[in-house]
């Protein structure tokens, strides 16, 4: 069917060509290439093949006739080469590139190129030189980090200003505001924040990996490498803000160590349930560092005299680092293997509830319910309430005379009669084996 239709398109005027029929042509199929090797549709699709099987036309030898039908192949294919994909493998584009020649190829790529050029004039009248495809970490030309880098610049300004603003005047400020403070025409407010937006995600997304290969080393202290990353992040933002593109520095090359110092201040500010101070937990790096290498050097365990020895700082300084660099036990670990008892089920509770401590202050409080039985009801009262015997807050011998409807000095000398009295039992002498 494919040579039946690529004999359609030859010329059929030569007057010198013989007359056969169409029955004579399978002798054809011996010279050209099977349809299975075109890289191109069959023709047939295009052209269309509704002529009678018993018309005469004229033919050319076999060998002519392949080389002709390649040649009309070529003048179809090559003025419209749009339906090649650009994201085409590198074997399919030489593949394509030996089917339609040199001439042929250079072409298409100069109109591919043309295509991209007027994209990405595009994306520059939008103020921001964004990739017309997909982001890709890592692609970004010294224009286009300068770029983006001016609108975070010009984003920064707006916060101070508004910062500003705010302190002064104590509400959010308006736009106007905004644009009188920063000298900016007041249609550029939310075109700023809204650039500004757009420049971050594409710097956090083409700079990812580099984030990523800084936060990787510091896996296991504290962080997870998802937190390592927002934090490095933040430092990449950070630096690109103030970088200067007019010193010949590529935007990877100084923002790697804001990177770093985002990532070591993260882990010295939250990597702990109670927070060190900064200068604390430089010296708890400098002391696990010195503990390594001596133990290395002594196979043993060092001391603490040793470390501040070799650090040049004293023994107490040595002992409240190491002491406030612990880190904190959950009382729900489990203890063995089994995860039948946890930490909390064993470890003893404070002093007060120890066994012997609670028989203790129940049998005192019936010694002293004892004692309290030997005074009046009234006198009783009022000792109760002076001294909190009934577990409320003691009172003033003011407070007492208001709830009894007695004067203060009343209530005072009641006060000295009963302990008085008190002074004078025996049961006295069994409350003082209670006192520490």
């Amino acid at each position: 069917m494919a040579t039946a239709s690529s004999l359609c398109s030859l010329p059929t005027q030569s007057p010198t060509l013989p007359s056969i029929s169409l029955s004579s042509l399978p002798s054809l199929k011996t010279h050209l290439p099977p349809q299975s090797h075109f890289l191109f549709p069959p023709f047939s699709t295009k052209l269309g093949s509704n002529f009678d099987w018993n018309e005469t036309i004229a033919v050319l030898p076999p060998q002519e006739t392949a080389v002709l039908a390649v040649e009309a192949a070529r003048e179809h294919v090559l003025p419209e080469p749009t339906w090649v994909s650009e994201t085409w493998s590198c074997g399919k584009l030489e593949r394509v590139e030996e089917s339609c020649g040199d001439d042929g190829f250079v072409g298409w790529k100069k109109k591919r190129r043309k295509r991209r050029k007027e994209v990405g004039e595009k994306a520059e009248e939008g103020g921001v030189a964004l990739s017309s495809g997909p982001l890709r970490p890592g692609y970004l030309t010294p224009k286009e980090e300068a770029e983006l880098c001016l609108c975070l610049k010009e984003a920064a300004q707006l916060e101070k200003a508004k910062t500003r603003i705010m302190e002064t005047q104590e509400h959010e400020p308006t736009n106007k505001q905004l644009a009188i403070a920063t000298g900016t025409n007041l249609r550029c407010i939310d075109r700023i924040l809204c650039r500004a937006k757009e420049s971050r995600d594409r710097l956090i997304q083409c700079y990812s990996k580099l984030v990523v290969s800084i936060a990787a080393p510091y896996q296991g202290k504290g962080l997870s490498l998802q937190d390592l990353t927002q934090e490095g992040n933040i430092g990449l933002l950070i630096g690109a803000e103030r970088f200067e593109p007019n010193r010949g520095h590529k935007l990877s090359t100084y923002a790697y160590w804001w990177i770093r110092q985002a990532i070591i201040r993260a882990l010295d500010n939250k990597s702990r349930l109670v927070r060190l101070p900064g200068h604390m937990g430089q010296m708890v790096a400098r002391i696990a560092e010195a503990n390594n290498h001596l133990g290395i050097k002594l196979s043993r365990l060092p001391t603490h005299k040793e470390i501040a020895e070799s650090l040049n700082v004293r023994v107490s300084t040595v002992k409240l680092v190491t002491e406030r660099s612990k880190r904190p036990i959950s009382l729900n670990q489990p203890v063995t293997d089994r995860g039948c008892l946890t930490l909390q089920e064993i470890m003893p509770g404070p002093d007060n509830l120890t066994p012997e401590n609670m028989v203790m202050r129940k049998l005192m409080k019936q010694e002293l319910r004892r004692l309290l039985n030997t005074l009046s009801k009234r006198e009783a009262h009022i000792m109760r309430l002076y001294f909190g015997l009934n577990g409320e807050i003691p009172q003033s011998f003011e407070e007492i005379g208001k709830s009894m409807n007695l004067s203060r000095e009343t209530v005072r000398r009641v006060n000295i009669a009963a302990l008085s009295k008190l002074k004078k039992t025996d049961i006295l002498d069994y409350l003082k084996d209670y006192v520490v």
